[in-house]
């Protein structure tokens, strides 16, 4: 397989070196038409941290004087932040979109002085980068909220609410949605209000502290949603919601009958992923959203549908694109209940005759995976999938002791082979994922399984650190390209001026790995980590021509551990011509859009 010539051309002008027009330190100060910053220390690296600070402070001041008041001002009730919170946001550029500074030594080290510089007339492209990542977000929340993903759907439109209030003129920004432009300033939290106003939640059943919810969002079981809840003393953790189920796990001897909710949106414990969003929420305020919250009255059940019954699989699915069910679905049935029963008691080893050697080595890592617990009582449906039958209907809630997320909500999935063993556990995609891809009408049943199937195990293989089958993922030559976002400096020496200058780039670095490359720092990761959880929060499928069962997959991706987070794009070019064997060729990741050609996709290989 071959990179495309444009991929090569755009991978050969990174490794040019950037030229630039020499600069003496004192035309560089004596000329208005730049801005600068001077820094001194015992290292260049301080030194140039020091420039680098001196400088984003007059950008702040520069960028304020020339910022109208009526752009900062009041916008139909919505508060932007004050003066001194828009300085301080300003100095969120530096890491994140501040790339076209120039740098000069003018003295080395031991007694290092350092100058930074940057015209002026590049300083609204700053905030250019900026209102792309915006109108993406809004663009993600949007497709999410169509799909009742809430919690996405929440997460999104805050966050670019928030980055919007950090730009010099945000009472210009606007997006059209619906054939119709909107002023983002005001629209954002008037579209929030309105999610917020089609939840709704209900007990429908109270066993002594545990109380199982109904959620729902726009009449129909909400696909997942995040909340706290208050229990007169404080409020708790945060819990997930996933198609329809959600509970209130209470203190002992809790009495009350009415408790408050609260659907997350700030997201500020996740605002690590993103460094723009989390610096951003360091020196600005939060926005609060009154319709955020909710009570839930517990004296008695109400008739909402039951929990259980709103979370079984493939609601949405079209009737001819459903799966076929099993006749023998009770004898199955009774494998799960034993399942089910064997990890409520902690008797593990009590089921152990139920699965094949694979399968016991899989459900003991997926047990293992943080204090595991089923939420509510499962609803188990059974479908063919080639040789296979596959369960799904039982959810699972995994908290662990640190990192940005410290509870997960999964659905699981159980698959069965011909002798009604358990041969595999995976953590499932959730209903609307899943839907997406059953309704693919267009393809066989036996290819939109595999896909799915192929999706659930792969999100599981690195849940539960299966290095060796994710090695057997991969073809042996898969094209593996992680992009990163980095600062390159090139350094050009220039005789006459006696000094070393250096222009500062942001790129996207595609660094390719090899298979054996890859695996070794994923290795690395898993011995580094508690855990890890990805979350797909969009996907989309296309079959390639001439490829036989060749499917490219693109998808938003939110990556979890103990120690590290991030979000971006995923892309995975994959062979299923042997459903049991699928075999990724392609596989790329990217921090974000790229403005100019968006995400990779199989146009580029």
């Amino acid at each position: 397989m071959k990179m495309t010539h444009t991929l090569y051309m755009a991978m050969a002008l990174l490794m040019m070196p950037l030229a630039m027009t020499a600069q003496t330190w004192e035309q560089v100060k004596g000329n208005n038409l730049y801005l600068y910053g001077e820094g001194r220390g015992s290292s260049i690296d301080e030194a140039d941290k020091q420039a680098l600070g001196d400088l984003i402070s007059k950008i702040a001041v520069s960028v304020k004087k020339e910022t109208k008041n009526n752009d900062r001002q009041q916008v139909k009730g919505v508060q932007l932040i004050e003066e001194s919170q828009f300085e301080s946001s300003v100095s969120t550029y530096a890491n994140a979109t501040l790339t076209n500074t120039e740098r000069v030594i003018i003295q080395n080290e031991p007694d290092a002085h350092v100058g930074r510089w940057i015209k002026r007339s590049e300083i609204d492209k700053i905030f250019e980068q900026r209102i792309f990542k915006i109108k993406d977000m809004v663009s993600m929340g949007l497709k999410a909220e169509t799909k009742g993903k809430v919690d996405d759907a929440l997460r999104q439109l805050y966050w670019a609410f928030i980055l919007l209030k950090s730009l010099q003129h945000p009472n210009a920004v606007t997006f059209k949605y619906n054939d119709t432009e909107h002023l983002l300033i005001t629209w954002i939290p008037q579209k929030m209000n309105e999610i917020f106003d089609n939840i709704e939640a209900r007990m429908t059943k109270r066993e002594g502290n545990n109380i199982e919810l109904f959620i729902s969002y726009k009449g129909k079981p909400v696909n997942s949603i995040d909340y706290t809840y208050f229990d007169g003393k404080g409020w708790s953790s945060i819990y997930s919601a996933r198609d329809g189920l959600g509970v209130l796990e209470l203190a002992p001897g809790s009495i009350g009958n009415k408790y408050q909710l609260k659907y997350e949106f700030e997201y500020r414990g996740q605002a690590r992923i993103d460094q723009e969003v989390e610096a951003v929420m360091n020196v600005v305020k939060s926005t609060p959203m009154r319709n955020a919250y909710a009570n839930i009255a517990t004296d008695k059940a109400s008739n909402a549908p039951s929990a259980t019954i709103a979370a079984q699989t493939f609601t949405d699915t079209d009737e001819k694109c459903a799966p076929a069910q099993v006749s023998n679905a009770a004898s199955y049935q009774t494998i799960a209940d034993k399942m089910t029963t064997a990890i409520r008691s902690g008797k593990h080893e009590t089921i152990r005759t139920l699965f094949t050697t694979d399968g016991w080595d899989i459900y003991t890592k997926m047990i293992k995976y943080g204090n595991a617990k089923i939420m509510g009582v499962p609803k188990w449906t059974f479908n063919k999938s080639g040789d296979y039958v596959m369960g799904r209907g039982m959810k699972m809630a995994f908290s662990f002791k640190s990192g940005l997320r410290k509870s997960f909500v999964e659905d699981i999935v159980i698959s069965f082979d011909s002798s009604m063993k358990i041969c595999n556990v995976a953590f499932g995609l959730g209903n609307t994922a899943a839907d997406d891809i059953l309704n693919k009408g267009e393809w066989n049943e036996k290819t939109r399984l595999a896909l799915m199937n192929f999706l659930e195990n792969y999100k599981t293989a690195y849940g539960l650190k299966r290095l060796d089958y994710i090695s057997s993922l991969f073809d042996d030559n898969a094209v593996i390209i992680v992009g990163k976002e980095l600062n390159t400096m090139v350094m050009t020496k220039n005789n006459e001026m006696g000094v070393a200058t250096i222009k500062n780039n942001k790129i996207i670095q595609k660094n390719r790995y090899t298979k054996n490359q890859y695996l070794k720092n994923l290795a690395h990761c898993f011995n580094s980590n508690e855990y890890i959880n990805i979350r797909f929060s969009d996907n989309d499928l296309r079959k390639l021509q001439g490829g036989g069962e060749l499917y490219a997959i693109q998808i938003a991706q939110d990556y979890y551990s103990s120690s590290y987070g991030d979000k971006g794009y995923l892309f995975l070019m994959v062979d299923i011509n042997d459903p049991d064997k699928p075999v990724i060729k392609v596989r790329t990741w990217q921090p974000d859009k790229d403005p100019n050609f968006g995400l990779y996709g199989p146009g580029d290989f």
